[in-house]
């Protein structure tokens, strides 16, 4: 196991047991639960800031439902400008003159 991946499982562990005094479980447990709930926050709070990001340069749009809670989609007016973005790098670069794309 890399170092970076084994110094992240042990603070998450930690963090959760700071979060959780009381808490106790199997190796299967703390791997199923402990470190899931960790990494559901993590990339909770990293999805927020990517969605932030795409709906601030138009390719995702966001509207409020009725419990307040934001809902996400496409901007299909942006659809060919995203298509382009996914492409793979060789194909993004080989578009041709005057078929530059701004993020």
């Amino acid at each position: 196991m890399c170092k970076i991946g084994k110094r992240q499982i042990a603070h998450d562990i930690l963090a959760y047991l700071v979060d959780h005094p009381r808490a106790e479980d199997t190796v299967e447990g703390i791997v199923e639960w402990w470190l899931l709930d960790r990494r559901i926050m993590r990339e909770a709070k990293m999805a927020k800031e990517a969605l932030s990001d795409l709906v601030g340069k138009g390719l995702v749009l966001e509207r409020a439902g009725r419990d307040a809670r934001s809902r996400y989609r496409i901007n299909s007016v942006r659809l060919g400008d995203i298509k382009r973005a996914l492409a793979p790098a060789g194909r993004r670069a080989s578009r041709g003159p005057g078929k530059e794309h701004n993020d």
